[in-house]
């Protein structure tokens, strides 16, 4: 382990002295790198004899109606997939091995991912917990790509003994793409003039970015394909869905940011609302509005930066100073308002000592986004979801179908 981590380090000085050399360039070469059935992929790698096994991990394995959050490729070949419950994929396979999700070794992993990505540059920006973009214009651009590309498959394997996906493109969203078309361990290039052969055939829902909501919305509008949306007029777009609809268009054109950004993880990593009494508060109905107003506050800054997080923390004040802190870490992220006061109303129960309150706060931490989260899945609402996920699976394969015949 020693040794790795000084090859890691050697190579991060290296790194840094070539960016740091390197000449700025309008044309930027982004990967995607996507650890591939991230939390599986940590149980097989921390158990060697569940290597080539069949594998899901849900939140209770031992309930049949517990939703599998992520499962192995051994499993997904035998007809299991994220969404089904544990009770019917068990009936699929039945040496199904079933572990119960831990966050706590999954997110220190995580932190390992991207130190093996920063030591081949420090141009890495964390976006959700398995994946990242990273900037490697300025050590060896698209000429060097594929081989780089390799390296940091190996380099993860090596250290980790997890498989990765990686897409290689000039911007963020082509390279998001392009991560996604191959799978396990594929590395994909996608350019700009790929766009329309490639992307444009695709139902609108396959696009990255847009959800069953923004679907029917373009539907309404006789959208249908990627193709559809890039030719739409922008500016009804724009009328119909305002900001996001200008984003679609660029997207469908394979145009999006091209910038990655080190710190913007550090610039989301939580949003909070607080206040100050001067006259302390004992009395729980105005506590609990005001409660409601820190949420809205907290939820409406969420939407606006497009995050969802994980943590929600309610903190408590009282008038002689004294300060309780309450937090819970979900298996989901939330930042919708209904959700987010229910927690935070449970979180302000079990820390109210009743006590007269002079600060009340609320903060939503372990930031992603929103795009990016996967919801959390309910008993009642999972027969629609894995319909969905049905779908979108065989829609994956008639298109590979269709690649292979051309």
């Amino acid at each position: 382990m020693k040794n790795r981590e000084k090859k890691v380090n050697n190579r991060k000085v290296e790194v840094n002295e070539r960016v740091a050399e390197g000449m700025k360039s309008s044309v930027r070469v982004i990967l995607h790198v996507d650890l591939n059935s991230f939390f599986a992929s940590v149980e097989q790698s921390l158990h060697p004899a569940w290597k080539g096994k069949p594998l899901a991990v849900a939140k209770d394995p031992s309930s049949p109606k517990s939703v599998i959050v992520t499962c192995s490729y051994e499993a997904r070949a035998r007809g299991i997939y994220t969404t089904m419950l544990v009770g019917e994929a068990r009936k699929k396979a039945r040496d199904l091995i079933v572990v119960r999700s831990r966050h706590d070794i999954y997110r220190s992993v995580s932190r390992q991912f991207f130190d093996v990505l920063r030591s081949f540059t420090p141009l890495v920006e964390p976006v959700s917990i398995d994946e990242a973009y990273v900037d490697i214009t300025e050590i060896g651009g698209l000429h060097e790509a594929v081989l780089i590309a390799e390296r940091m498959q190996q380099a993860l394997l090596d250290t980790l003994d997890l498989p990765c996906s990686i897409g290689i493109a000039p911007n963020r969203f082509l390279a998001k793409t392009a991560s996604d078309l191959k799978k396990p361990l594929g590395i994909t290039i996608l350019r700009k003039r790929d766009v329309e052969s490639v992307l444009w055939p695709w139902p609108v829902i396959e696009m990255y970015g847009v959800g069953k909501s923004t679907e029917r919305k373009l539907r309404a509008l006789g959208i249908e394909t990627i193709g559809q949306l890039a030719t739409f007029d922008e500016r009804v777009l724009v009328a119909s869905l305002g900001r996001v609809g200008a984003k679609l268009h660029a997207r469908a054109n394979g145009n999006d940011s091209n910038v990655v950004d080190p710190e913007a993880a550090e610039d989301r990593k939580s949003v909070g609302s607080s206040t100050t009494s001067w006259s302390p508060i004992d009395d729980r109905m105005r506590l609990l509005q005001t409660l409601e107003r820190l949420v809205e506050n907290v939820s409406k800054r969420l939407r606006t930066l497009g995050r969802v997080g994980y943590t929600v923390t309610v903190q408590i004040r009282y008038a002689d100073r004294t300060q309780t802190t309450k937090s819970e870490t979900l298996a989901q992220p939330i930042g919708d308002r209904d959700t987010l006061y229910e927690r935070s109303v449970a979180l302000f129960d079990e820390s109210w000592t009743t006590e007269p309150v002079r600060l009340l706060g609320v903060t939503v931490s372990e930031l992603v986004l929103k795009e990016e989260a996967v919801e959390q899945l309910t008993f009642s609402t999972y027969e629609r979801y894995a319909k969905e996920e049905e779908a979108k699976r065989k829609r994956a394969q008639r298109r590979a179908l269709k690649e292979e015949g051309s």
